[in-house]
């Protein structure tokens, strides 16, 4: 009997790691899984998953779990924290130290996959898409640590096969985050950022599992970085208008002025001083949220493995809200 490929997943119970954990099992892949002990593992459950407690920062633990494994993908990392230094400990000593426990213990790698954001590089600043060769120019402490991350990555590159591909923003089935957008259209409401129009790359997360499936796979792919994205581009008006048509909803639409995100966010990130839990709108997100263009170019990705975008906008946004109906969220 053919031995499966050994695939270790970290964020596997996440958004995203979930998705691409369900497309390694669809390609006969054996999934192993690194948790902690507070990971809720409800997308996971009842499917053929090997859960491993040992967190990303015990050396010795991670030693004899990847000391088998063909390929880690690195989904993992923090996207909120009340420190600078909670970004940075969470999204580039976490993958320091895998890189250096494959290094320090000589495991052959097929592939070692760092899944990385369109924050690394930054807003488009002249309405043109951004690509790989663009000047990275993070505006937040999170971009910041996941460009860090990258060049971290990077330094590995001669010793270990690496791929980096950079995510936009992901919606679909699962997601809690851009779900707050169509819960509140659902009641009826909807708000735009500003008075200007804004355009982004948006990506449904089957098309971004499927990218960051095919670069692992692929040769060519051996220390690149790719963005793994939709091929066209979003306006918010655009975005309202198809998701009431699914919704069957005419909502009303509040313009929010960019000096109000930011006072917004001020007195939300002044409130999590007083608890345990960083805000989800702070000043750095006010900053992400007022940006005209959040735009990438997928080319080197299609070019290299042939990637391209299998969701429009409109049938995964009918896939998504379906999804959330079905498990009573909206």
């Amino acid at each position: 009997m053919e031995n499966k490929e050994i695939a270790l997943v970290t964020g596997g119970t996440g958004f995203v790691g979930s998705h691409l954990v369900d497309l390694l099992l669809s390609k006969n892949m054996e999934v192993w899984c690194i948790i902690r002990k507070s990971s809720n593992t409800k997308w996971l459950k009842g499917k053929n998953v090997k859960f491993i407690d040992c967190g990303l920062n015990n050396k010795n633990e991670l030693k004899k779990v990847i000391k088998d494994v063909d390929y880690i993908y690195h989904v993992a990392g923090v996207v909120k924290s009340k420190t600078k230094e909670g970004y940075f400990i969470g999204n580039v000593e976490t993958t320091r130290n895998l890189l250096d426990t494959v290094i320090e213990n000589q495991i052959k790698l097929k592939r070692f996959l760092v899944v990385g954001s369109l924050t690394a590089t930054g807003p488009s600043l002249n309405g043109v898409p951004v690509d790989e060769t663009t000047p990275c120019n993070p505006i937040t402490t999170y971009g910041k640590s996941k460009l860090e991350e990258e060049k971290v990555t990077l330094t590995y590159k001669d010793k270990i096969p690496i791929t980096i591909c950079r995510a936009p923003a992901v919606y679909g089935e699962r997601d809690t985050e851009i779900f707050i957008y169509f819960n509140t259209f659902s009641k009826g409401l909807t708000t735009l950022i500003g008075f200007d129009e804004k355009k982004i790359s948006l990506v449904h997360v089957n098309d971004l599992v499927n990218g960051i499936y095919l670069a692992s796979k692929s040769e060519k792919s051996v220390g690149e970085i790719y963005f793994i994205s939709s091929e066209e581009y979003y306006t918010w008006d655009q975005i309202n208008r198809i998701t009431a048509t699914i919704l069957n909803k005419k909502p009303i639409v509040v313009r929010i002025p960019h000096i109000i995100v930011y006072l917004i966010a001020s007195v939300a990130q002044f409130s999590s001083l007083f608890t345990s839990k960083a805000a989800t709108l702070n000043i750095e997100k006010a900053k992400d949220l007022t940006q005209k263009y959040w735009i990438c170019d997928t080319k080197k990705a299609k070019e290299h493995f042939g990637y391209k975008q299998n969701i429009s906008i409109k049938e995964g946004i009918e896939k998504t809200v379906s999804w959330y109906r079905e498990q009573g969220w909206i």
